[in-house]
């Protein structure tokens, strides 16, 4: 799956384009793999989208159809984060893409800051993040906050789990997300680069599973050490492998 190359090179729209009198269209894009039970509140977050798109990877349980009855519109993919990415951006709509994951959030008035986004001059030539948030109370929540708040200030550096929104031509002009075993966020946002990367001040509230799960310092060593590796230039195959996934 690939955008088609144009016959010929006119002017980039992204120049060219004028600032919309209307807010655009906004389809969502979520990637499934058993994530039936976050999904509902996660599609009830995002119900004032113009149009959700679920990107199913062979899930075995009951989240598409879940994702159906909400109203949502289900694609199948072969399974890999960036393989469904790239799949719902090519079945969206929208002029604007918002890919989010499946256990994240987004905070109410997010539709009304994504619409003032979009309406600003020159808008079509960037993409904007979430705020980094957790649903959790605990103090370790809040300081793993801090600290991806650093990351994205001093590394413009935003991850998945915060969400990205970004105009249908721009996804295209940047080659969109590639088939990546892991660090299809992070690959994306670099060919993107931090000058037309925004923050917005809208959370994206990401379920704490995974932390308590694996530990609160194991788990964010390991991402550390993933991104560490990727920088690198490790192969993105073997650091998926120390990863897990």
């Amino acid at each position: 799956m690939s955008w088609a190359a144009p016959a010929a090179a006119p002017p980039s729209p992204l120049t060219q384009a004028p600032r919309p009198s209307q807010p655009p269209s906004i389809s969502v894009v979520i990637p499934i793999l058993n994530a039936a039970e976050g999904l509902p509140a996660c599609l009830a977050s995002v119900a004032e989208a113009d149009e959700i798109v679920v990107v199913d990877g062979g899930s075995t349980d009951d989240g598409a159809e879940r994702a159906r009855r909400l109203g949502a519109k289900v694609i199948d993919a072969a399974r890999g984060r960036g393989v469904q990415l790239h799949a719902g951006a090519l079945a969206a709509r929208g002029a604007w893409l918002l890919f989010l994951h499946a256990d994240t959030q987004l905070d109410a008035g997010w539709r009304d800051t994504v619409d003032a986004f979009a309406c600003r001059p020159q808008a079509a030539e960037r993409a904007a993040s979430f705020r980094f948030a957790l649903d959790d109370s605990d103090w370790r929540a809040r300081v793993l906050e801090r600290l991806v708040a650093a990351r994205v200030r001093l590394l413009a550096l935003p991850y998945g789990d915060q969400g990205l929104l970004i105009p249908r031509d721009l996804y295209r002009l940047v080659g969109g997300y590639r088939p990546l075993a892991l660090m299809e966020d992070v690959d994306l946002v670099r060919r993107l680069g931090s000058r037309r990367l925004a923050p917005l001040p809208v959370a994206a509230r990401t379920s704490s599973r995974r932390w308590r799960q694996d530990g609160w310092i194991a788990r964010s060593l390991r991402n550390l050490g993933c991104l560490a590796l990727y920088g690198l230039g490790a192969p993105v195959d073997r650091i998926a492998k120390l990863y897990g996934r």
